[in-house]
Protein backbone atom coordinates (compact mmCIF):
# COMPACT_ATOMS: atom_id res chain seq x y z
CA UNK A 1 0.00 0.00 0.00
CA UNK A 2 2.78 2.55 0.51
CA UNK A 3 4.32 1.99 -2.63
CA UNK A 4 0.98 3.13 -4.23
CA UNK A 5 0.78 5.71 -2.20
CA UNK A 6 4.50 7.11 -2.60
CA UNK A 7 3.90 7.11 -6.54
CA UNK A 8 0.82 9.09 -6.76
CA UNK A 9 1.94 12.47 -6.95
CA UNK A 10 -1.68 13.81 -5.65
CA UNK A 11 -1.38 11.50 -2.79
CA UNK A 12 2.31 13.43 -1.81
CA UNK A 13 0.97 16.73 -2.42
CA UNK A 14 -1.64 16.17 0.31
CA UNK A 15 0.73 14.56 2.37
CA UNK A 16 3.13 17.42 2.54
CA UNK A 17 0.14 19.92 2.91
CA UNK A 18 -1.15 18.17 5.58
CA UNK A 19 2.79 17.97 7.18
CA UNK A 20 3.16 21.64 6.88
CA UNK A 21 -0.06 22.51 8.34
CA UNK A 22 0.64 20.45 11.66
CA UNK A 23 3.66 21.57 11.72
CA UNK A 24 2.60 25.68 12.09
CA UNK A 25 -0.21 24.65 14.07
CA UNK A 26 2.65 22.71 16.91
CA UNK A 27 4.83 25.35 16.59
CA UNK A 28 2.79 27.67 19.83
CA UNK A 29 3.14 24.47 21.26
CA UNK A 30 6.82 23.57 21.74
CA UNK A 31 6.17 25.56 25.78
CA UNK A 32 3.83 23.18 26.33
CA UNK A 33 4.38 20.33 29.01
CA UNK A 34 6.02 16.87 27.65
CA UNK A 35 2.54 15.12 27.71
CA UNK A 36 0.54 18.00 25.42
CA UNK A 37 3.54 17.51 22.98
CA UNK A 38 2.91 13.81 22.60
CA UNK A 39 -0.82 13.97 22.14
CA UNK A 40 -0.01 16.54 19.18
CA UNK A 41 2.06 14.27 17.91
CA UNK A 42 -0.25 11.41 17.75
CA UNK A 43 -2.70 13.93 16.34
CA UNK A 44 -0.52 14.88 13.14
CA UNK A 45 0.43 11.36 12.49
CA UNK A 46 -3.41 10.44 12.65
CA UNK A 47 -4.47 13.67 10.74
CA UNK A 48 -1.81 12.40 8.29
CA UNK A 49 -2.80 8.94 7.90
CA UNK A 50 -6.78 10.20 7.33
CA UNK A 51 -5.29 12.65 4.50
CA UNK A 52 -3.18 9.99 2.61
CA UNK A 53 -6.42 7.19 3.21
CA UNK A 54 -8.58 9.87 1.43
CA UNK A 55 -6.79 10.74 -1.21
CA UNK A 56 -6.32 6.50 -1.87
CA UNK A 57 -9.96 6.48 -1.98
CA UNK A 58 -10.61 9.70 -4.21
CA UNK A 59 -7.15 7.87 -6.42
CA UNK A 60 -9.53 4.48 -6.79
CA UNK A 61 -12.76 5.99 -7.19
CA UNK A 62 -11.56 8.41 -10.05
CA UNK A 63 -9.61 4.97 -11.82
CA UNK A 64 -13.28 3.05 -11.46
CA UNK A 65 -15.25 6.36 -12.87
CA UNK A 66 -12.43 6.65 -15.76
CA UNK A 67 -11.97 2.66 -16.93
CA UNK A 68 -14.24 2.55 -19.96
CA UNK A 69 -16.06 -1.38 -20.21
CA UNK A 70 -15.50 -3.07 -23.17
CA UNK A 71 -18.74 -3.13 -25.63
CA UNK A 72 -20.50 -6.71 -25.35
CA UNK A 73 -19.44 -8.77 -28.25
CA UNK A 74 -22.28 -9.12 -30.63
CA UNK A 75 -22.96 -13.22 -31.59
CA UNK A 76 -25.26 -12.70 -34.64
CA UNK A 77 -23.87 -12.21 -38.41
CA UNK A 78 -26.88 -9.40 -38.46
CA UNK A 79 -25.04 -6.88 -36.68
CA UNK A 80 -27.31 -3.80 -38.25
CA UNK A 81 -30.57 -5.95 -37.43
CA UNK A 82 -33.80 -3.78 -37.38
CA UNK A 83 -35.78 -4.27 -33.90
CA UNK A 84 -37.87 -7.27 -33.74
CA UNK A 85 -37.56 -8.42 -37.60
CA UNK A 86 -37.15 -12.11 -37.88
CA UNK A 87 -33.76 -12.94 -40.28
CA UNK A 88 -34.25 -16.54 -41.56
CA UNK A 89 -30.98 -17.91 -42.37
CA UNK A 90 -31.97 -20.98 -44.82
CA UNK A 91 -30.81 -22.42 -48.37
CA UNK A 92 -30.77 -20.67 -51.70
CA UNK A 93 -34.23 -20.95 -53.94
CA UNK A 94 -34.27 -23.05 -56.68
CA UNK A 95 -36.88 -22.96 -59.82
CA UNK A 96 -38.97 -25.41 -58.77
CA UNK A 97 -39.70 -24.65 -55.12
CA UNK A 98 -38.80 -22.14 -52.21
CA UNK A 99 -36.38 -24.16 -50.79
CA UNK A 100 -34.58 -27.52 -50.69
CA UNK A 101 -34.44 -27.94 -46.92
CA UNK A 102 -37.93 -29.58 -45.48
CA UNK A 103 -36.99 -28.15 -42.09
CA UNK A 104 -36.45 -24.45 -44.23
CA UNK A 105 -39.48 -24.48 -46.27
CA UNK A 106 -41.22 -25.45 -42.71
CA UNK A 107 -39.92 -22.51 -40.63
CA UNK A 108 -40.63 -20.08 -43.93
CA UNK A 109 -44.24 -21.45 -43.81
CA UNK A 110 -44.87 -21.17 -40.63
CA UNK A 111 -43.62 -17.45 -40.08
CA UNK A 112 -45.99 -16.74 -43.21
CA UNK A 113 -49.01 -18.51 -41.72
CA UNK A 114 -48.58 -16.86 -38.02
CA UNK A 115 -48.16 -13.30 -40.22
CA UNK A 116 -44.34 -12.25 -38.67
CA UNK A 117 -42.17 -9.90 -39.93
CA UNK A 118 -39.11 -11.93 -41.37
CA UNK A 119 -36.25 -11.21 -44.07
CA UNK A 120 -33.83 -13.82 -45.82
CA UNK A 121 -30.29 -13.25 -45.42
CA UNK A 122 -28.55 -14.29 -48.73
CA UNK A 123 -25.85 -15.53 -46.96
CA UNK A 124 -25.29 -17.91 -50.06
CA UNK A 125 -25.38 -20.88 -47.93
CA UNK A 126 -21.94 -19.73 -45.86
CA UNK A 127 -23.35 -19.91 -42.95
CA UNK A 128 -24.19 -22.20 -39.98
CA UNK A 129 -25.98 -22.12 -36.70
CA UNK A 130 -23.57 -22.95 -33.87
CA UNK A 131 -25.63 -25.90 -33.64
CA UNK A 132 -23.95 -26.74 -37.24
CA UNK A 133 -27.75 -26.31 -38.90
CA UNK A 134 -29.56 -24.93 -41.10
CA UNK A 135 -32.23 -22.88 -40.44
CA UNK A 136 -31.64 -20.67 -37.75
CA UNK A 137 -33.03 -16.98 -37.28
CA UNK A 138 -31.69 -14.30 -35.61
CA UNK A 139 -34.30 -12.09 -33.58
CA UNK A 140 -32.54 -8.78 -31.75
CA UNK A 141 -29.17 -10.20 -31.76
CA UNK A 142 -29.59 -13.37 -30.67
CA UNK A 143 -29.69 -16.90 -32.44
CA UNK A 144 -32.33 -19.43 -32.28
CA UNK A 145 -31.40 -22.98 -33.94
CA UNK A 146 -33.52 -25.82 -35.29
CA UNK A 147 -36.79 -25.61 -36.49
CA UNK A 148 -38.70 -26.93 -33.92
CA UNK A 149 -37.11 -24.83 -31.46
CA UNK A 150 -37.40 -21.89 -33.66
CA UNK A 151 -41.24 -22.61 -33.86
CA UNK A 152 -41.43 -22.72 -30.09
CA UNK A 153 -40.07 -19.98 -28.99
CA UNK A 154 -41.81 -17.76 -31.32
CA UNK A 155 -44.86 -19.08 -30.66
CA UNK A 156 -44.51 -18.32 -27.36
CA UNK A 157 -43.01 -14.91 -28.10
CA UNK A 158 -45.60 -13.58 -29.75
CA UNK A 159 -48.88 -15.72 -29.37
CA UNK A 160 -49.03 -17.30 -32.66
CA UNK A 161 -49.74 -21.07 -31.39
CA UNK A 162 -51.16 -22.87 -34.74
CA UNK A 163 -52.67 -25.47 -32.03
CA UNK A 164 -54.72 -23.36 -29.89
CA UNK A 165 -58.24 -24.95 -31.14
CA UNK A 166 -57.05 -28.53 -30.73
CA UNK A 167 -57.83 -30.91 -28.27
CA UNK A 168 -54.96 -32.74 -26.09
CA UNK A 169 -55.95 -35.85 -28.42
CA UNK A 170 -55.44 -34.35 -31.22
CA UNK A 171 -52.42 -32.68 -29.89
CA UNK A 172 -50.89 -35.92 -29.15
CA UNK A 173 -51.85 -37.15 -32.33
CA UNK A 174 -50.28 -33.88 -34.23
CA UNK A 175 -46.86 -34.49 -32.24
CA UNK A 176 -46.95 -38.26 -33.17
CA UNK A 177 -47.67 -37.67 -36.93
CA UNK A 178 -44.31 -34.81 -37.10
CA UNK A 179 -42.41 -37.39 -35.48
CA UNK A 180 -43.05 -39.96 -38.45
CA UNK A 181 -42.33 -37.24 -41.01
CA UNK A 182 -39.30 -35.55 -39.28
CA UNK A 183 -37.31 -38.71 -38.53
CA UNK A 184 -38.92 -41.31 -41.49
CA UNK A 185 -40.03 -40.17 -44.22
CA UNK A 186 -37.48 -36.79 -44.63
CA UNK A 187 -34.63 -39.66 -43.86
CA UNK A 188 -36.09 -41.46 -46.47
CA UNK A 189 -35.99 -38.66 -49.27
CA UNK A 190 -32.41 -37.85 -47.64
CA UNK A 191 -31.53 -41.68 -48.36
CA UNK A 192 -32.17 -41.20 -52.12
CA UNK A 193 -30.49 -37.81 -52.10
CA UNK A 194 -27.08 -38.85 -51.05
CA UNK A 195 -27.42 -42.14 -53.48
CA UNK A 196 -28.68 -40.35 -56.41
CA UNK A 197 -26.69 -36.36 -55.72
CA UNK A 198 -26.89 -36.08 -59.54
CA UNK A 199 -31.01 -35.98 -59.44
CA UNK A 200 -31.08 -33.21 -56.76
CA UNK A 201 -29.50 -31.27 -59.27
CA UNK A 202 -31.56 -32.40 -62.46
CA UNK A 203 -34.91 -33.03 -60.57
CA UNK A 204 -35.07 -29.21 -58.73
CA UNK A 205 -32.92 -27.70 -61.79
CA UNK A 206 -30.64 -26.01 -59.37
CA UNK A 207 -28.17 -23.87 -60.18
CA UNK A 208 -24.96 -23.71 -58.38
CA UNK A 209 -23.67 -20.70 -59.58
CA UNK A 210 -26.63 -18.75 -58.19
CA UNK A 211 -26.57 -20.70 -54.85
CA UNK A 212 -23.29 -20.22 -54.04
CA UNK A 213 -22.58 -16.62 -55.71
CA UNK A 214 -19.58 -18.29 -57.88
CA UNK A 215 -18.34 -17.84 -61.61
CA UNK A 216 -16.80 -21.34 -61.66
CA UNK A 217 -18.39 -23.28 -64.40
CA UNK A 218 -21.26 -25.76 -63.24
CA UNK A 219 -19.61 -28.74 -64.78
CA UNK A 220 -16.91 -27.70 -61.60
CA UNK A 221 -19.42 -26.83 -59.25
CA UNK A 222 -21.68 -29.96 -59.50
CA UNK A 223 -18.47 -32.18 -58.75
CA UNK A 224 -18.28 -30.03 -56.32
CA UNK A 225 -21.35 -30.76 -54.59
CA UNK A 226 -21.14 -34.65 -55.06
CA UNK A 227 -18.36 -34.64 -53.05
CA UNK A 228 -18.85 -32.47 -50.41
CA UNK A 229 -22.35 -31.25 -49.90
CA UNK A 230 -23.43 -34.52 -49.89
CA UNK A 231 -21.26 -35.70 -47.07
CA UNK A 232 -22.12 -32.50 -45.01
CA UNK A 233 -26.10 -32.63 -45.59
CA UNK A 234 -25.94 -36.48 -45.28
CA UNK A 235 -22.17 -37.56 -44.32
CA UNK A 236 -23.08 -40.41 -46.58
CA UNK A 237 -24.03 -44.15 -45.68
CA UNK A 238 -22.33 -43.57 -42.43
CA UNK A 239 -25.39 -40.69 -40.93
CA UNK A 240 -28.14 -43.15 -42.95
CA UNK A 241 -27.19 -46.42 -41.64
CA UNK A 242 -26.77 -44.55 -37.76
CA UNK A 243 -30.53 -43.47 -38.29
CA UNK A 244 -31.38 -46.98 -39.31
CA UNK A 245 -32.15 -46.22 -42.77
CA UNK A 246 -29.24 -47.29 -44.43
CA UNK A 247 -29.19 -50.65 -43.12
CA UNK A 248 -32.24 -51.70 -45.54
CA UNK A 249 -32.13 -52.48 -49.19
CA UNK A 250 -33.72 -49.70 -51.52
CA UNK A 251 -36.82 -51.75 -52.14
CA UNK A 252 -37.41 -51.98 -48.44
CA UNK A 253 -36.99 -47.87 -47.71
CA UNK A 254 -39.59 -47.38 -50.93
CA UNK A 255 -42.00 -49.40 -49.03
CA UNK A 256 -41.81 -47.72 -45.60
CA UNK A 257 -41.66 -44.59 -48.01
CA UNK A 258 -45.27 -45.51 -49.42
CA UNK A 259 -46.58 -46.57 -45.84
CA UNK A 260 -45.99 -43.17 -44.52
CA UNK A 261 -47.80 -41.81 -47.37
CA UNK A 262 -51.27 -43.87 -47.06
CA UNK A 263 -51.41 -42.84 -42.98
CA UNK A 264 -50.98 -39.32 -43.80
CA UNK A 265 -53.37 -40.04 -46.62
CA UNK A 266 -56.02 -42.01 -44.45
CA UNK A 267 -55.57 -39.42 -42.09
CA UNK A 268 -56.25 -36.13 -44.41
CA UNK A 269 -59.19 -37.73 -45.86
CA UNK A 270 -61.42 -35.62 -47.39
CA UNK A 271 -60.69 -32.52 -45.56
CA UNK A 272 -58.94 -29.52 -46.70
CA UNK A 273 -56.26 -30.09 -43.82
CA UNK A 274 -55.68 -32.89 -41.05
CA UNK A 275 -57.77 -31.27 -38.76
CA UNK A 276 -60.39 -29.41 -40.64
CA UNK A 277 -61.04 -26.24 -42.44
CA UNK A 278 -57.83 -24.07 -40.26
CA UNK A 279 -54.00 -25.13 -41.52
CA UNK A 280 -51.89 -26.51 -37.89
CA UNK A 281 -48.51 -27.16 -37.70
CA UNK A 282 -48.91 -30.44 -38.38
CA UNK A 283 -50.11 -28.89 -41.85
CA UNK A 284 -46.87 -26.71 -42.03
CA UNK A 285 -44.18 -29.96 -41.41
CA UNK A 286 -46.41 -32.25 -44.45
CA UNK A 287 -46.39 -28.95 -46.35
CA UNK A 288 -42.62 -28.75 -46.20
CA UNK A 289 -42.33 -32.60 -46.77
CA UNK A 290 -44.31 -33.36 -49.23
CA UNK A 291 -43.68 -30.76 -51.60
CA UNK A 292 -39.97 -32.29 -51.84
CA UNK A 293 -41.68 -35.09 -53.67
CA UNK A 294 -44.72 -33.46 -55.15
CA UNK A 295 -42.52 -30.66 -57.13
CA UNK A 296 -39.59 -32.77 -57.98
CA UNK A 297 -39.15 -32.47 -61.48
CA UNK A 298 -40.72 -35.51 -64.48
CA UNK A 299 -37.74 -35.50 -66.07
CA UNK A 300 -36.21 -37.41 -62.86
CA UNK A 301 -37.71 -40.34 -62.14
CA UNK A 302 -38.58 -41.31 -58.18
CA UNK A 303 -40.80 -43.99 -57.26
CA UNK A 304 -42.18 -42.00 -54.09
CA UNK A 305 -43.33 -39.06 -55.89
CA UNK A 306 -45.27 -41.38 -58.47
CA UNK A 307 -46.73 -43.08 -55.56
CA UNK A 308 -48.17 -39.91 -54.01
CA UNK A 309 -49.40 -38.68 -57.37
CA UNK A 310 -51.27 -42.09 -58.03
CA UNK A 311 -52.23 -42.93 -55.07
CA UNK A 312 -52.30 -40.14 -52.50
CA UNK A 313 -53.82 -37.31 -54.53
CA UNK A 314 -55.34 -35.80 -51.87
CA UNK A 315 -52.23 -34.92 -50.65
CA UNK A 316 -51.44 -33.13 -53.63
CA UNK A 317 -54.32 -31.52 -53.01
CA UNK A 318 -52.88 -30.57 -49.94
CA UNK A 319 -49.95 -29.09 -51.23
CA UNK A 320 -51.78 -27.04 -53.36
CA UNK A 321 -53.80 -25.53 -51.03
CA UNK A 322 -50.75 -24.78 -48.67
CA UNK A 323 -48.62 -23.59 -51.61
CA UNK A 324 -52.15 -20.95 -52.42
CA UNK A 325 -52.55 -20.08 -48.91
CA UNK A 326 -48.86 -19.75 -47.78
CA UNK A 327 -46.86 -18.50 -50.72
CA UNK A 328 -49.25 -16.40 -53.17
CA UNK A 329 -45.37 -15.17 -54.51
CA UNK A 330 -44.69 -18.50 -55.51
CA UNK A 331 -43.95 -18.16 -59.05
CA UNK A 332 -42.45 -15.06 -58.26
CA UNK A 333 -39.89 -16.89 -55.91
CA UNK A 334 -38.95 -19.43 -58.44
CA UNK A 335 -38.60 -17.63 -61.45
CA UNK A 336 -36.99 -14.72 -60.16
CA UNK A 337 -34.89 -16.83 -57.46
CA UNK A 338 -36.00 -13.81 -55.05
CA UNK A 339 -35.59 -14.48 -51.38
CA UNK A 340 -37.21 -11.65 -50.26
CA UNK A 341 -40.32 -11.35 -53.05
CA UNK A 342 -42.89 -10.91 -49.49
CA UNK A 343 -40.74 -7.52 -48.90
CA UNK A 344 -41.64 -4.51 -50.86
CA UNK A 345 -38.25 -3.56 -52.53
CA UNK A 346 -37.20 0.46 -52.65
CA UNK A 347 -37.64 2.16 -55.66
CA UNK A 348 -33.51 1.55 -57.21
CA UNK A 349 -31.46 4.41 -57.55
CA UNK A 350 -30.44 5.48 -61.35
CA UNK A 351 -26.99 5.77 -61.56
CA UNK A 352 -26.67 7.08 -64.69
CA UNK A 353 -23.61 6.41 -67.66
CA UNK A 354 -20.82 4.12 -67.39
CA UNK A 355 -19.60 5.10 -64.31
CA UNK A 356 -22.89 3.58 -62.00
CA UNK A 357 -22.70 0.29 -64.08
CA UNK A 358 -18.76 -0.24 -63.71
CA UNK A 359 -19.42 0.66 -59.97
CA UNK A 360 -22.03 -1.98 -59.85
CA UNK A 361 -20.07 -4.49 -61.95
CA UNK A 362 -17.32 -4.16 -59.41
CA UNK A 363 -19.28 -4.70 -56.05
CA UNK A 364 -20.91 -8.33 -57.95
CA UNK A 365 -17.02 -9.18 -58.80
CA UNK A 366 -15.86 -8.60 -55.51
CA UNK A 367 -18.78 -10.41 -54.03
CA UNK A 368 -18.01 -13.45 -56.38
CA UNK A 369 -14.31 -13.05 -55.29
CA UNK A 370 -15.34 -13.63 -51.79
CA UNK A 371 -17.03 -16.54 -52.33
CA UNK A 372 -14.77 -18.37 -54.59
CA UNK A 373 -12.16 -17.42 -51.81
CA UNK A 374 -14.28 -19.40 -49.64
CA UNK A 375 -14.81 -22.25 -52.04
CA UNK A 376 -10.98 -22.70 -52.52
CA UNK A 377 -10.61 -22.63 -48.75
CA UNK A 378 -13.19 -25.59 -48.30
CA UNK A 379 -11.66 -27.52 -50.82
CA UNK A 380 -8.29 -27.30 -49.03
CA UNK A 381 -9.78 -28.16 -45.77
CA UNK A 382 -11.64 -31.56 -47.51
CA UNK A 383 -8.12 -32.14 -48.75
CA UNK A 384 -6.39 -32.07 -45.75
CA UNK A 385 -8.94 -33.95 -43.60
CA UNK A 386 -8.79 -36.65 -46.36
CA UNK A 387 -5.18 -36.90 -46.16
CA UNK A 388 -5.44 -37.51 -42.04
CA UNK A 389 -7.99 -39.77 -42.99
CA UNK A 390 -5.62 -41.51 -45.63
CA UNK A 391 -3.04 -41.63 -43.00
CA UNK A 392 -4.96 -43.11 -39.89
CA UNK A 393 -6.05 -45.98 -42.39
CA UNK A 394 -2.94 -46.35 -43.21
CA UNK A 395 -1.71 -46.58 -39.50
CA UNK A 396 -4.41 -48.82 -38.63
CA UNK A 397 -3.41 -51.53 -41.16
Amino acid sequence: MSAEVSNNPAVENKVEDATAQNENENAPEKTENVVDTGNAQDDNVEKQDAAVEDTKKESETATVTTKSEPAPKCNVHKTNFEKDMIYLYQFSRTPLLPSLSPYCLKVETWLRLAGLKYENVDHKMRFRSKKGQLPFIELNGEEIADSAIIIKELSAKYGKDLDSGLTSEQRNVSYAMIAMLENHLIWIIFYWRAKFPDNVLKGYKVNLQHALGLRLPNSILNFFFKITFGRKWFQGTKKLKAHGIGVHSAEEIEEFGKNDLKVLSEMLDCKPFFFGDEPTTLDVVAFAVLSQLHFLSKDVQYVLRDFMTEKCPNLVGHVSRMKDKCFPDWDEICTKLDLNAHIQKPEPENKEGKEGEMEKSKEQENEVDKNEKELEKEKTNEKEISEENKEKEEESK
